[in-house]
């Protein structure tokens, strides 16, 4: 039995004038092409456009929100320049022609520590450029004079000030090397730098020639500060209490004055989104207003991989299957972007306009002419004053409402090295203490080595230096060993609770010191176990010294890493810029240093007992 029915004469079924007894049915409309070409049918030619336009009307599609395109449009904006950077130390004018990382990340490049000399890789480098500006301006003979007034000094194996570097075989060997044979830059830097100073102090020589290796001097002062970029006078950003930096810029327009902090910046990528709107005071007022500039362009749909074609005779590319992606009942975002990519996705379109760098925008409106001739004056949906909406790139509210579109005269990209040095802050609930462990040290000539080796270097110089009888236990029948205390390496920098001044139930963590334990020295105080990054040395080097103090609430339970490294740059006409800074990231977890106090192990037993 046949499944269905095949009427012969559609047009009495179709008006009703014959009727067939079948409980379903249906009549097949089968296209029969009479070329073997395809071309012209997958066209898909619209023979009467007069017709579906009409029945568009009728459908009422030209009354729907996107039944008309937009053709030109214009738009009005202003933009307020950031002209004061805020730190600790003041308010000082905004530079942008500086990248902002490097104002705020750079740190000091040091070329002493602790009293000895440091980077000899960077003072050999100053050194052979000076030379080269002597030999090249005529003035060759001099150099034995600079190598003299500025050398370097060989270490001495037996002084004890000097067992930082020779317990370093290469160090060693590279400041044995270059001494007497080298000029020692740094230290002529150091010297120029001083106010007055000249490059032919103490030297007895007499114009022309002094007057001429003077602006030698001059020039060589700038370039090396070119060379590394150095933090600008009245900036200090890095806060070492919280292991963090902390900036502010301001844009004192006379109209909308604004103040922007980033309160909490751990380095690496500074962007807007690290900035905070904050209340203004008297320091951020009395700009001049800024104009109203207005600009025309014409709208382009925004496009994206993935994106549906809105047009059924365009195959879409497949880069993004939207079909396919399977979101969670409470992942709101994912949804969100579901529904832009497949409802919304044709409603947006591009605004070009160029922005200077360093500079709050915002948007006062919009006239758009779309295909109809009609002309739509649009205001921002979204303004300030409307707390609870949402906006993209909106900079979050804290004790200020900020709806300006903030471009930051950041880098895009740039390169930076392997860290120089590199302190893991890490807890130890077993002996209820925090610990800084250098995990990477910097030596005095320039090179980077694990902290666990240099220490175990250093300590060894210091244990091959004590000349004392080797110790004898006396002999006894007791079976247990009493030890008052353990040691730890000498890379971990103890840091231990204290009260917060004012304060009896606040607590920090205060740098501490471990001693230097040596086997055979007796009769003396042990000396006590410095850092030797520039992190946990933090007021060391200051005289007299001063104590170092962490807030307590910095050191998560799986601890924290700061790294410093070098940054490098191109800005604006291909300046390369290049400075040292820190940067932060979490840690993997808790450790044990293995301290422990009043303990009892076992002896072994005498031979023949």
């Amino acid at each position: 039995m046949n499944r269905y029915v095949v009427a012969q004469e559609i047009e009495s079924v179709l008006s009703g004038k014959l009727r067939v007894p079948t409980v379903v049915m249906w009549n097949r409309l089968e296209g029969r092409p009479r070329r073997t070409d395809f071309t012209r049918a997958l066209k898909a030619e619209v023979r009467d456009p007069l017709w579906m336009i009409t029945r568009q009307w009728q459908m009422g599609e030209f009354i729907g929100e996107d039944a008309g395109s937009p053709v030109t449009a214009k738009v009005a904006w202003s933009t307020d320049a950031v002209t004061e950077l805020h730190s600790a130390a003041g308010v000082v004018p905004y530079d942008p022609n500086l990248p902002l990382e490097a104002v705020v990340e750079a740190r000091p490049v040091a070329l002493t520590r602790d009293g000895r000399l440091h980077n000899a890789d960077l003072r050999l480098a100053l050194g052979r450029r000076w030379r080269r500006l002597l030999e090249r301006g005529g003035h060759g003979g001099r150099v034995p004079d600079f190598r003299t007034a500025y050398r370097f000094t060989a270490p001495d194996p037996t002084a004890k000030a000097d067992f930082p570097i020779t317990a370093h075989a290469a160090a060693w060997q590279t400041l044995a090397a270059v001494a007497d044979r080298a000029i020692d830059g740094g230290a002529l830097v150091v010297h120029l730098a001083t106010a007055g100073a000249l490059a032919s102090d103490g030297l007895g020589m007499v114009d022309p020639e002094k007057s001429q290796i003077d602006g030698l001097g001059a020039e060589f002062l700038e370039w090396a500060r070119r060379l590394y970029f150095q933090p600008p006078e009245g900036v200090r950003t890095w806060d070492p209490r919280h292991l963090e930096y902390g900036l502010g810029v301001s844009a004192p327009n006379r109209d909308q004055p604004a103040a922007l902090a980033a309160p909490e910046y751990r380095g690496g990528r500074l962007d807007w989104f690290n900035f905070d709107a904050v209340a203004t005071d008297e320091t951020h007022a009395g700009g001049a207003k800024q104009p109203l500039e207005v600009t025309s362009f014409m709208p382009t749909t925004a496009q994206f991989d993935g994106m549906p074609n809105t047009r059924h005779w365009a195959f879409e590319e497949g880069a993004t299957n939207f079909g396919d992606i399977d979101p969670d009942t409470t992942d709101i975002a994912k949804l969100l972007l579901i529904e832009f990519g497949l409802v919304f996705a044709n409603d947006w379109f591009l605004l070009p306009i160029t922005l200077p760098v360093g500079s709050l925008t915002a948007i006062r409106g919009l006239a758009v002419t779309n295909v109809f001739g009609e002309r739509y004056w649009i205001e921002p949906a979204v303004t300030a004053a409307q707390v609870q909406s949402w906006r993209m790139f909106r900079l979050t509210a804290k004790g200020a409402l900020e709806d300006r579109l903030f471009v930051p005269a950041t880098t895009p990209t740039g390169l930076e090295s392997a860290p120089v040095e590199s302190v893991a802050c890490i807890r130890d609930e077993v002996s209820n203490m925090v610990w800084g462990i250098e995990t990477i040290v910097q030596l005095p000539d320039g090179s980077s080595r694990r902290g666990r080796e240099v220490a175990l270097e250093l300590h060894a110089k210091y244990q091959a230096a004590v000349v004392a009888a080797p110790h004898v236990p006396p002999e006894n029948d007791a079976r247990i060993k009493y030890t008052l205390m353990t040691s730890v390496a000498e890379h971990w920098i103890p840091f231990i609770p204290v009260h917060v001044e004012g304060d009896n139930r606040q607590i920090q963590l205060q740098r501490a010191a471990m001693p230097r334990l040596l086997e055979g020295e007796e009769g003396m105080i042990p000396a006590k176990v410095v850092p030797r990054t520039r992190l946990l040395r933090e007021g060391l080097d200051e005289v007299p010294a001063v104590s170092y103090y962490v807030a307590e609430e910095e050191i998560e339970r799986a601890g924290t890493v700061v790294e410093t490294r070098w940054q490098r740059c191109r800005w604006r006409g291909g300046r390369v810029v290049t400075w040292l800074g820190h940067s932060r990231t979490p840690g993997r977890g808790e450790a044990s240093s293995g301290l422990a106090f009043d303990t009892l192990t076992p002896k072994p037993p005498r031979a023949g007992a």
